[in-house]
Parts: structure tokens; sequence; C-alpha cells
């Protein structure tokens, strides 16, 4: 049976999570971003405990369709640029489209109306994260920052973290990363 989390965005989240899983008496078979598989039905008593506990952690389970749908959008994005090395060749809506078998329109449709926000938005604001984290461990330069995560130039990665944070990259850099924020509050 597969079980939803929301906020799981992690491996040190997959690891809490599979705590809590075996500290409510079930036995999970998979525990990845935003999803869990575990081995047999869960009882309610136990659903009840593992709410309880994972709430008290800031997790939350999920359990209508829709916002199952958002949590894996999420998932696949934060994947995609938080935990990939290479950008995949695809666009995002392809991308999309392609791992949850849904036409891109009916997503962005759905995401906008759930989250108030767009999915280029959200994907925006994790890219932008993502650079001001390699601009605080100081290990790549700008040029590789962009041709890392996917931007035609270093210009279009400068006039998008400006748009979004109101700052240079060279600024927030100046900052040391004051400015960074976790990943589930965005």
């Amino acid at each position: 049976m597969k079980l939803y989390i929301k906020n799981m965005v992690c491996s040190r989240c997959k690891m809490v999570v599979k705590s809590e899983l075996e500290k409510a008496g079930m036995q999970p078979v998979t525990v990845d971003l935003g999803e869990v598989e575990v081995k047999e039905h869960p009882a309610p008593e136990q659903l009840k405990q593992l709410e309880s506990s994972l709430n008290e952690l800031g997790f939350e389970l999920i359990d209508d369709q829709k916002s199952r749908l958002i949590e894996q959008i999420k998932t696949i994005i934060i994947e995609q640029v938080h935990h990939i090395d290479t950008q995949s060749p695809l666009k995002l809506s392809a991308l999309l489209t392609s791992k949850l078998y849904y036409d891109y329109s009916h997503l962005s449709n759905l995401f906008s109306a759930v989250e108030g926000s767009t999915i280029e938005k959200y994907y925006i604001a994790q890219r932008i994260e993502k650079v001001k984290e390699l601009l605080v461990y100081n290990e790549l330069n700008l040029s590789e920052i962009a041709f890392q995560l996917g931007y035609s130039s270093v210009a279009h990665l400068s006039s998008q973290f400006k748009q979004v944070t109101g700052m240079t990259p060279s600024a927030f850099k100046a900052l040391q990363g004051s400015k960074r924020r976790n990943l589930e509050d965005i």
C-alpha cells in the first residue's frame, strides 16, 4: 500500500519518516520523497499514530487525490533541481507529463488552483534556492552554476535571480547565504 507524505524533501526526511513508520508498527518496503510503500495495509489506529507523530515533526499524511498529485509535482521538481546532477533534456512540462501520465494543462491548472501559484514559479523558486546553495558553497563560478542548472546563459540566471531575490548573485554571495530558506518553506 502506498502512503503520500507532504513536506518530505530530503534524505534526512526519508530517514525520519522510515523511523516513524517502524515505531507505528508498519513495515516500509520503499521510502521515497513524498511517497512510502508499506508491506501491509495499516490498521486505523496505526495510521492515526503515524499521522500524529508525523504532524509533530512537520510532515503530513495526504489522503486526497488532488493533494497527492500536487505533492508528486513538487517532489519531481525538487528531485530534478536538488538531487540530480544533470538536467533532464526534457522540458519541465514533458518531464511532468511523462512521469505522472496527465496532460500538462491539467497539472498546471490543478497546481495553480490549489497552490495559488504556477508550476513554473515553483520551479524557478527551487532553482534559485539551488543557485543560493551553490553560491554559498563557493565551489563553482556563475557560468558553471548556470550550466549545471540548465540556464541558457549567465545573464538569464542573473536576471531571474535578481527578479526573485531582489539582488544580484554577487550581492547575495557577499551576504554569505543569509537569505536561504528551507526547501519545505518554498
